[in-house]
């Protein structure tokens, strides 16, 4: 990595590293590490780990202080919905943070700085960086800035698309949905999975995502916008039979 684009970078981030391995390792991919002897010590995954961890904690900190009268399951979605991969993914398209990960020829061929698994994890991998160079403050911080209008603008539904379906479908005295897999695709640190989901007497419907949990609640989302429950942006549709 170059000065240039280390300064370049910093300033994008908004906080300048006192030890630069820790932003060179949460932008290092394992596709660009040749050794597999040495990925554990040169890869972002570690500081990926932590920063989840960090984003989380602070999240659910100011989520506590915007929403003082929601409830715990009101917090826990906003909570899922802001922390979710999607969403760091977007945070580090925002910040132009793909041109600077570091990726083997096969994963810079495919397009690896566009893809959202590769920049929602690397999203979390720097917050991991600041937080170990700097302190919880630091990674706050950063976190408050790119995360702060997003949490006050969240348009995401505020219920889990599963249980409510499972108490739509239970309320009509139907046995509880059923999910499988039908497919997963895409090497194993970009996962893309696609299940079925089934309600007795109803047409199945399908959902994806980069993993099983997030592929179910997709296909749950799409059944109960299917059924009219839901409009398109999550929220309950008024007189749905």
């Amino acid at each position: 990595m170059k000065k240039k684009n280390t300064s370049s970078l910093e300033k994008t981030l908004g906080y300048v590293f006192k030890d630069m391995s820790h932003l060179e390792r949460a932008l290092t991919h394992s596709s660009s590490v040749s050794s597999p002897k040495h990925q554990i010590e040169e890869i972002y995954q570690r500081h990926e780990f932590l920063g989840d961890r960090v984003l989380a904690l602070t999240i659910a900190d100011m989520l506590l202080e915007a929403f003082p009268k929601a409830d715990e399951g009101e917090l826990a979605r906003r909570l899922n919905g802001l922390v979710r991969n999607e969403t760091c993914a977007a945070v580090a398209q925002d910040l132009k943070v793909g041109s600077f990960i570091r990726l083997g020829e096969g994963e810079i061929q495919a397009g690896g700085y566009k893809k959202d698994a590769i920049l929602g994890d690397v999203c979390e991998a720097i917050i991991g960086a600041i937080f170990l160079d700097g302190g919880f403050e630091q990674a706050r911080d950063f976190i408050s800035r790119n995360w702060k209008e997003r949490m006050l603008n969240w348009k995401g539904p505020l219920r889990d698309a599963k249980t409510t379906l499972q108490e739509w479908v239970q309320g009509r005295k139907l046995p509880p949905p059923l999910y499988s897999q039908v497919s997963r695709k895409g090497p194993d640190h970009a996962p893309e999975f696609i299940l079925k989901c089934e309600v007795e007497g109803m047409e199945s419907i399908f959902g994806n995502g980069p993993s099983k949990r997030i592929a179910e609640q997709n296909a749950a989302r799409a059944m109960l916008i299917r059924e009219a429950i839901w409009n398109e942006d999550g929220e309950p549709v008024e007189k749905a039979k």
